[in-house]
């Protein structure tokens, strides 16, 4: 987008797909508004006093101050997030210290944050810092936090979703086509439908029978590739549609 693919000429419409793991080949997710989260990446560092294990009252223990933080965090989605809203909080990584008789200075905290809406993504990070830094303090250490945006959520457009579901229906009459259906994950091809109308769509690539159902990320991740003949042709069919 910074080098300009969307100007001379601007596009009329985004179109894009993704393989999806959890549902089977035949399945189609095609949701019109908010399909997928807004992602932030954080890293927090707390630091306190390192000092000999045997000898925990001469040092600040970071470690101790970075459970009570992991602890504290969940407590914001389910005290300060609205109940007919949603987000996620999740510390994924926990880094600190190297010998088992020496209480660290310093412990490193990684994980990411997910919404949908702006609001409650303002308000996550506002508390996801009170909390931190609140409760760091509170065990004596000091924390810094640093937040990398991934991306916004993605929104579909209302028309554009609904030419590809009526696409859907006409091309796979026996699919099973959602549109509710949404998830936590993120993907960048958010930041087109920001600037541009158009779908983002879910296609079914799973078959347990055959094995091909790891969940993404997975290392045993495979996918039945009929899947690649669905998302295919239901994004051609589209795009002929679109260009009649």
């Amino acid at each position: 987008i910074a080098a300009g693919v969307l100007e001379h000429p601007k596009p009329d419409v985004a179109l894009g797909l993704h393989l999806w793991n959890e549902k089977p080949t035949g399945w189609f997710g095609i949701t019109a508004g908010a399909i997928m989260a807004a992602a932030e990446n954080f890293e927090v560092k707390i630091t306190g006093k390192g000092s000999h294990a045997a000898l925990p009252h001469q040092g600040v223990d970071p470690i101790l101050a970075a459970a009570q933080v992991i602890t504290a965090l969940q407590g914001i989605v389910g005290r300060n997030v609205p109940p007919m809203e949603t987000a996620v909080v999740s510390v994924t990584s926990v880094w600190g210290g190297e010998a088992f008789n020496v209480i660290p200075s310093s412990v490193n905290l990684k994980g990411t944050i997910r919404s949908y809406s702006p609001q409650v993504q303002d308000l996550v990070l506002k508390r996801f810092n009170q909390v931190v830094e609140s409760v760091a303090e509170g065990m004596g250490c000091q924390a810094k936090v640093n937040f990398t945006n991934i991306s916004p959520a993605l929104i579909n457009d209302a028309a554009s979703t609904q030419l590809v579901i009526k696409v859907a229906d006409r091309l796979f009459p026996h699919a099973q086509v959602d549109t509710n259906y949404c998830t936590m994950g993120s993907e960048d091809m958010a930041y087109f439908l920001e600037a541009i109308p158009g779908c983002f769509f879910l296609v079914g690539s799973a078959d347990e029978g055959r094995g091909l159902n790891a969940a993404h990320h997975h290392p045993r991740f495979d996918f039945d590739e009929k899947g690649l003949v669905n998302g295919a042709a239901l994004l051609s069919e589209v795009v002929l549609d679109l260009m009649q």
